[in-house]
């Protein structure tokens, strides 16, 4: 009965795992049938899900998905009259491609789902893709939403500039490398961002070294030794970095990463390529600002000097305004909202403002007719002193009374400004004023003497002066003293001066000659047991005249 008992216990644990097994194999057939059939329904639904702009977008994007591979059934979208099934697929992996490379998340709940869906722009039945490509769209054609022939025409040549040089070859060779997943890449994905660190580095290296060599030896041959260690190197690895970022955006749609992934990537290198060119370009403005030094350096012109400076600045400010909009560009933000509140605040402020715009154009006319430079002494109104600085906004003038005097650039332009450094000759005049009683022949040596005063002084206009007895004053015969002075600033015309009144107060002592000032003297020509106060001449001219010439002997040569 045991026996029988067990027996019968193992009768029916086979049969039980008979019937398992059978069950097993019958679900697998089933399931790999459900699954076949399963497919063919979904290939043949593909071929029908068409029928508005979400379904077909969503057959492309879908069945091109790594975990739902079917470009035959993505290609569906694609096909239309004169459109091959090769193009069509072609079309579909290529657009696939580009959405990945440029990092272009398409956002699938805004993609309508109205069968008759207009377009406001052209009020057809059409629906671009994306704004980064107008020119991709879908069209309804009968039934069905496919993109349009036009849009497989652009995505050709969208393809060969997203992967220019033929780089999309390499999307045929990398993928060997493996596929096996780290941290959601793929091996050959990684495998390609070592690479590109790697040949970025060597980019790098080369391209500094290159770039740097260059220039320096440019600069030495031009005489620009004293700039290349302090403005050569700065400039050289930018410009490297300039080569860098345009490889790097090839190269970088060829890893096909994530779309957000491959999309921040790519936005923060098309918006560090302009930082780095502003860069370059900010260090370019040094550069030039040395060489406009230099040439400044070699005119007479002072102005230059300081106009230097300015452009410096102006240009540094305009390549960094230039430079962030660029940024902003390629981060694409749109710049049009902050230009129009530019146009309306910059009306605003140039009413508030109007006082600093005049007075920048001021400063542009100052240096443009260059009505004085630094250095020079000028009278304008109240404003007497010696130009110190000339800025955007004022003029800054050193008073001789050692002050400062702060002009908008403004009111200066506005004024006659009176340039007493432009002044080829500064003008001497004076009146000498000689006594009733000195006889005309003394008066006339003594014209002779000073007439010679002027001609052997190494700092006077030979050609015009004018030394003349000119009037009859009210005490005194008045002569004309009218000269000029080779001079360059004022001190030294005051030393010349200085040599000639000494000059000339010499030669009256040599000859007796008394200068008269305007006072009241009670005078008797005789009176008893005193000599007369009237000199008594007695000499005849040559006599006088050889006084004259013993004044101008050995001895009493001038030293000037």
């Amino acid at each position: 009965m045991g026996i029988s008992f067990q027996f019968l216990r193992f009768i029916e644990n086979r049969i039980q795992g008979v019937f398992k097994k059978a069950f097993y194999l019958f679900w697998l057939v089933s399931l790999s049938f459900g699954y076949a059939s399963g497919k063919e329904e979904l290939s043949d639904t593909s071929r029908l899900a068409l029928e508005n702009p979400y379904q077909a977008v969503y057959t492309h994007l879908e069945y091109l998905s790594e975990n739902n591979f079917h470009p035959e059934i993505a290609s569906q979208a694609f096909i239309q009259e004169g459109v091959t099934p090769q193009k069509a697929k072609s079309a579909a992996l290529k657009m696939k491609q580009i959405l990945n490379g440029e990092g272009i998340y398409i956002e699938m709940d805004l993609i309508p789902r109205n069968p008759d869906f207009l377009d406001s722009a052209s009020n057809r039945n059409r629906y671009i893709l994306t704004s980064s490509y107008p020119e991709i769209y879908l069209i309804k054609s009968g039934n069905k939403w496919i993109y349009s022939k036009a849009s497989i025409d652009h995505i050709d040549r969208i393809h060969k500039r997203v992967f220019p040089f033929g780089s999309d070859k390499l999307l045929e060779i990398l993928p060997r490398l493996g596929q096996t997943r780290i941290l959601g890449l793929h091996t050959w994905q990684i495998f390609g961002i070592l690479i590109i660190i790697v040949l970025s580095f060597i980019v790098h290296m080369i391209f500094s070294l290159l770039f740097e060599k260059i220039i320096i030896v440019l600069l030495n041959r031009y005489g620009y030794r004293e700039i290349v260690h302090g403005l050569i190197k700065p400039i050289a690895k930018p410009i490297s970095y300039l080569v860098i970022f345009p490889i790097l955006i090839i190269l970088v749609p060829v890893l096909q990463l994530p779309v957000l992934l491959a999309k921040y990537i790519i936005l923060a290198l098309k918006a560090l390529w302009p930082v780095f060119l502003t860069i370059v370009f900010y260090k370019l403005v040094d550069v030039f600002g040395e060489y406009m030094f230099k040439v400044a350096k070699r005119t007479e012109s002072t102005l230059d000097d300081q106009l230097v400076p300015l452009i410096r600045k102006i240009l540094k400010t305009f390549v960094i305004v230039i430079g962030v909009m660029f940024v902003l560009i390629n981060l694409e933000i749109s710049i049009i909202p902050f230009i129009t509140g530019l146009s309306i605040g910059g009306l605003a402020f140039a009413l508030a403002a109007q006082d600093t715009i005049k007075n920048f154009f001021g400063s542009l006319m100052i240096f443009i007719d260059k009505p004085f430079q630094v250095g020079q002494w000028i009278t304008s109104g109240d404003i007497d002193g010696e130009v110190e600085e000339v800025g955007l906004r004022s003029t800054r003038v050193r008073t001789f009374r050692n002050s400062l005097i702060y002009v908008p650039n403004g009111i200066l332009a506005d004024r006659t400004i009176d340039n007493h450094g432009m002044r080829t000759y500064r003008r001497f005049y004076t009146t000498l004023a000689i006594t009733y009683d000195t006889p005309p022949r003394l008066i006339e040596v003594f014209l002779e003497g000073l007439k010679r005063i002027v001609e052997e002084h190494s700092h006077t206009r030979k050609d015009k002066y004018h030394i003349f007895l000119n009037d009859f004053g009210g005490s005194s015969l008045n002569i004309m003293f009218y000269i000029f002075f080779n001079a360059p600033n004022w001190a030294l015309e005051l030393q010349y001066r200085h040599e000639i009144i000494l000059k000339i107060l010499g030669l009256a002592e040599k000859l007796n000659v008394r200068f008269a000032f305007p006072t009241s003297t009670l005078h008797m020509e005789t009176f008893p047991d005193k000599q007369s106060l009237t000199p008594e001449y007695r000499e005849n001219g040559d006599q006088m005249r050889e006084k004259m010439m013993n004044y101008f002997g050995k001895d009493q040569k001038p030293t000037l």
